[in-house]
Formats: C-alpha cells, sequence, structure tokens
C-alpha cells in the first residue's frame, strides 16, 4: 500500500476513534502531519517479537510493556511485565505520566497490529515520546514465541540463540499466567506503584 494511502487511512480511524474515545475533548494532535506520516511508514515505530522476548528475559528496566486490550483479556494472559491500558481508557489523565515520558520505550501490544497503530498514532500525533509497537500484536508472539519448534538435523549457532530465547521467553510467559489471580494482581499493583515513584507521583 502506498504510504500516503496508508497514512490517510490511518488518520481517518484515528479521528473516527477519538470522537468517540473520552476524556479527548482537551487533546489535540501537536504533530505536523508530514512528520507523523514520516514516523507512520518508518520500521522504526515497530520492535520484533523476538526483540521483546530478549527484553522479556532480560527484565529489561527501560522497556515497559503495554497490553492495550480489555481487562478481561489481559486477566486471563499477558507478556510478563505488562501493564494493562484498555485502548478505551487511553487518554485517561491517569495514563498520561505513563504515556507521556522520555525514561523508557513504551511497547504497545493487542491481539495484532491495528488497534496499537491506532493507539501508536494518537500518542505519538500528541507529541508523546517513546512509544512503539510490538509487530504483529499477541498472534504473532503466540505464533514464533509459545509455538515455534527446532526441527532440521544441524542448528547453527545463530538459530540456537534464537531458539534459546524464544524458549526461555515461553517459559517466562508460561510461568507469569499461571499464577493465581490474587498474585497476579499483586505484580501488577506493584508495577504501578514503581511507574509512579518514578514519575513523582509518590513519596
Amino acid at each position: 500500500m502506498d504510504a500516503r494511502i496508508k497514512y490517510s487511512v490511518l488518520l481517518v480511524g484515528v479521528g473516527i476513534i477519538l470522537a468517540f474515545l473520552p476524556f479527548n475533548a482537551s487533546k489535540s494532535f501537536r504533530l505536523k502531519a508530514d512528520e507523523l506520516l514520516s514516523r507512520s511508514v518508518s520500521d522504526e515505530m515497530y520492535f520484533s517479537v523476538d526483540q521483546v522476548a530478549r527484553f522479556v528475559n532480560s527484565e529489561d528496566s527501560t522497556v515497559q510493556m503495554i497490553d492495550l486490550r480489555d481487562a478481561g483479556e489481559f486477566k486471563v494472559c499477558n507478556i510478563p511485565g505488562s501493564i494493562n491500558i484498555p485502548f478505551h481508557d487511553l487518554l485517561n489523565p491517569l495514563w498520561e505520566p505513563v504515556l507521556n515520558q522520555k525514561q523508557v520505550k513504551n511497547i504497545l501490544y493487542g491481539n495484532d497490529n491495528q488497534t496499537a497503530n491506532y493507539a501508536w498514532a494518537i500518542v505519538t500525533g500528541m507529541d508523546y515520546p517513546n512509544n512503539y509497537i510490538m509487530k504483529g500484536g499477541l498472534n504473532e508472539w503466540f505464533k514464533t514465541v509459545m509455538l515455534s519448534q527446532y526441527s532440521g538435523e544441524k542448528i547453527t549457532p545463530a538459530e540456537n540463540a534464537r531458539f534459546e530465547n524464544r524458549l526461555n521467553a515461553r517459559k517466562s510467559f508460561t510461568q507469569i499466567n499461571s499464577l493465581p489471580d490474587s498474585l497476579k494482581t499483586q505484580f501488577f499493583n506493584a508495577k504501578m506503584l514503581k511507574e509512579s515513584k518514578l514519575d513523582g507521583g509518590c513519596e
């Protein structure tokens, strides 16, 4: 698809969504259209699921995963270290300190690319820095990380490293999502408290 057509479709979709989202009355796009276009067609807005798997395995403190699905879906399963900001609640002022900051890279994800693309366009259009997308969403995560298998008689060092990365991330995903709901809630609350302290919200 031509870049400008892709951008136009994205912007129209965002405009329609903004009209129905709460908390949007005082919000406006600050980025110029040509700059948003340039960013929207760049691969730099994406992280692959293999890159995210490495972040999970290393518990990278410079990265924050943000799950855009509703709370029910998030409760069933989520990528380790994620916080839940449902897409319909994206512009709630409570989330601005998380979305509009320079300390960490936010990586947005849904089940596929669509919701994350819309969310990215909204926060980037508002000139919030450091927001990215996990390419392919959870569908790609399951396909590549959770369901991948080694096959063949020989494996190169690079292939072995990639497979080990996926396997370790798979184990972490399974472990965190096997916890009782009460422990998941405690983990999520602790994560949010940490974010609040980083932003100066708590003493």
